[in-house]
């Protein structure tokens, strides 16, 4: 763990808190040794409810390398990465997560994400938010295209 690198993502999320984009969140991608790229919160100055820091941080650094696996760097959060962030650290493959607040530290200042965990692991039938299969079977069709299509890209 570099500390200077939990320093500036610990700065951005001051720097984007005060500068009234979003909450107090700051991120940082490292690779070799180096930032790569780092985001901040953004929600309320883009009204975007996925800009978060670690989401911003994980854009940036796909597109500077030109690919969406980033399993030889590390994240630099100055949070615990919510459920939407976590998901996209898998998805990046990110080698390593540093994080200086816990989530529970997000929820004693109104970030709260026990509503989304515990709603992850109810049945699709009994979530908050209604959801409904619609089965259709065109979209199987796309899906079943996807198994042959010969230069497709796994992820």
């Amino acid at each position: 763990m570099n500390p200077d690198f939990m320093a500036r993502a610990i700065d951005l999320s001051r720097e984007g808190m005060l500068a009234g984009d979003g909450g107090p969140f700051g991120a940082v991608v490292v690779r070799d040794g180096q930032i790569l790229a780092e985001g901040h919160n953004t929600v309320v100055g883009t009204n975007d409810p996925t800009n978060h820091a670690e989401m911003t941080a994980i854009r940036r650094a796909a597109r500077e390398l030109g690919r969406f696996d980033l399993s030889d760097c590390e994240l630099y959060a100055s949070c615990e990465p919510c459920p939407m962030c976590l998901g996209a650290v898998y998805w990046a493959r990110l080698g390593k997560v540093y994080f200086a607040n816990t989530r529970d530290d997000a929820a004693e200042i109104g970030f709260d994400d026990s509503l989304i965990y515990g709603e992850l692991a109810k049945p699709v039938d009994q979530r908050r938010i209604e959801f409904e299969r619609a089965p259709d079977p065109r979209a199987r069709e796309v899906f079943d295209e996807w198994l042959d299509k010969a230069d497709r890209v796994q992820y």
